[in-house]
């Protein structure tokens, strides 16, 4: 029963498997000295046989206590040894055995005088750094009492010396002087390893949500050092500069080196701190991107804070702006324009009618008829930009929702000829998230512009679609190939721009429409030049667990 309450009123119970495993490291380091000692108490028997009989008041039962206290600690030794994992009421009862067998030796041997008194401060010093408690006083009241009792019958039975009892009692003050101390220097130690053990868990807790903000900051961060090797990147930085390989056969892994552009870039820097480096593209299907460099040590100056900015948002934020100001402007005035368009496109109509029409005033009417509806295309589409909705994302299964997207698209085409449409697909290809309508509306507008090139270039409706997961196999994408003429590399940096087209009959809003919506779903719709016939458009979509 002392021990159970000992157990719940002990400094250590309640406390965390690091202070419980602590305790029990500290009682195996006790056991190994009771051990030593236990050995050393043994071997002197044999050391002086012969005058032993001299000395101790009972041979036998001494010499069977020390057999038996170093059996005692060597069968403790090789439980531990064997994994068990002492309780506070095995410590308890392992103190309280040391004391009682140590005055049995005393009392066996030649009394209080014997050296072995001093081994009993020792178990009591032990006791009390191993159950900073209550139980602590209690061994310590237990082995005064003890040693008094021992040599008040040597007084009293075999008429020992009085001088017994007070060295008895010196040894008492002593047993409660190392109690009341080691008491309090353990509690304190408890206290400052709690608090040290609560400060670590803080700081562990910060360091992860730290890691978690910059882990899912849309801002790319790196840490370089001074040749520009790569010692720390987060997952903008890696979607930024590494995500978007363009090689299919590169391996899954590869030891990340700098773009050459930013490799340049730091080395300007390096020259010159306070210099700005230019916009640059990690590669061809990564956006615009911006690094700025900081000193992370301003003293040893040995490593390098990259930040990179994606830039396209930023002149994307501008072109919306722009484009809404257009959208109010247009939505003011779109009856105004629609009305008397309204009215040209019905006269030219009823011009074609009349008979009395040649051949040069029907081809003018065509010339009226065509513009009109580009005219109203444009509208509509910059009416569009005002009127378009968020994202409604969902997890999305990328290869199956490519292939049903395929077959049904395949029977919209109804303009007399069959569309040819190869679907090429990747195993273990990543889910994304995204919103099924928006991107269904940017894949009909890439498929419609490549069936229609392909057939003004080969006299075939026939495009490509590729789905397939990026370098890091951690996010998908989607290809669309046509077969048509491609874009001339001066045009290969405006397709993207509003009202840019090579088409005539073109409003030049549509691909950047789609790439709106594409960055409205976190992803990435870019030209990728692959150096073969016709275009590749690639939307590479957001990590589904990283996206905001």
């Amino acid at each position: 029963m002392a021990a159970d309450s000992s157990t719940a009123s002990s400094p250590y119970a309640g406390l965390d498997q690091p202070a419980q495993r602590q305790q029990a490291r500290l009682f195996r380091i006790y056991n190994h000295y009771r051990l030593v000692i236990s050995l050393m108490l043994v071997g002197l028997l044999f050391v002086d046989p012969f005058t032993a009989d001299t000395k101790f008041r009972w041979l036998d039962y001494y010499q069977a206590g020390v057999a038996s206290y170093l059996a005692i600690n060597a069968f403790i030794a090789l439980i531990m040894l064997a994994g068990f994992q002492p309780r506070q009421r095995h410590i308890t009862l392992s103190i309280l055995l040391d004391i009682l067998i140590m005055h049995g030796l005393l009392l066996a041997s030649t009394g209080i005088t014997n050296g072995l008194a001093n081994l009993v401060i020792v178990s009591v010093a032990a006791g009390n750094i191993l159950t900073p408690s209550r139980m602590g006083t209690f061994y310590a009241a237990l082995a005064a009492i003890c040693s008094l009792g021992i040599s008040g019958w040597a007084v009293l039975a075999i008429n020992e010396s009085a001088d017994d009892i007070v060295r008895a009692g010196s040894l008492g003050i002593l047993y409660f002087a190392a109690a009341f101390i080691l008491q309090g220097i353990s509690r304190r130690m408890i206290r400052s390893e709690a608090l040290a053990s609560s400060r670590a868990k803080s700081i562990v807790e910060l360091e992860q949500i730290n890691q978690q903000i910059i882990q899912r900051m849309r801002t790319g961060i790196l840490v370089l050092d001074r040749f520009g090797q790569v010692r720390l990147a987060n997952a903008a930085a890696e979607e930024l500069l590494f995500g978007a390989a363009v090689d299919e056969a590169a391996p899954a892994y590869q030891p990340r080196i700098l773009p050459r552009p930013l490799k340049r870039g730091l080395e300007s820097w390096l020259k010159s701190p306070g210099m700005r480096i230019e916009p640059f593209q990690a590669s061809s299907t990564s956006p615009l991107l911006q690094a700025n460099f900081t000193q992370l040590d301003q003293e040893r100056g040995d490593q390098i804070l990259v930040f990179i900015e994606d830039m396209s948002k930023v002149t994307q934020q501008a072109q919306q702006m722009k484009l809404a100001s257009l959208g109010r402007l247009t939505a003011g005035i779109a009856h105004e324009i629609r009305n008397p368009l309204g009215a040209i496109s019905h006269a030219a109509q009823l011009m074609e009618e009349s008979p009395n029409l040649d051949q040069g005033d029907r081809k003018m009417l065509d010339i009226i008829r065509r513009h009109s509806k580009r005219v109203n295309g444009i509208i509509e589409n910059v009416l569009d930009l005002s009127r378009r909705r968020a994202a409604n994302s969902e997890q999305v299964d990328v290869k199956g929702w490519l292939a049903e997207f395929q077959s049904e698209f395949q029977q919209t085409q109804d303009d007399g000829t069959e569309a040819v449409i190869e679907l090429l697909a990747e195993e273990n290809i990543p889910p994304a998230r995204f919103d099924k309508s928006q991107i269904e509306q940017v894949m009909v507008n890439l498929c419609d512009n490549g069936l229609r090139y392909s057939k003004q270039q080969t006299g075939q409706n026939k495009i490509q679609l590729v789905v397939g997961a990026t370098a890091d196999g951690e996010r998908a994408y989607v290809d669309v190939r046509d077969f048509g003429p491609g874009i001339t590399p001066e045009n290969r940096n405006s397709v993207f721009e509003p009202f840019f087209t090579t088409d005539k009959s073109g409003t030049g809003l549509g691909l950047y429409l789609a790439r709106e919506l594409c960055e409205a779903n976190q992803a990435h719709l870019s030209l990728v030049d692959d150096k073969k016939l016709g275009c590749r458009f690639r939307i590479t979509f957001a990590h589904p667990g990283r996206m905001i």
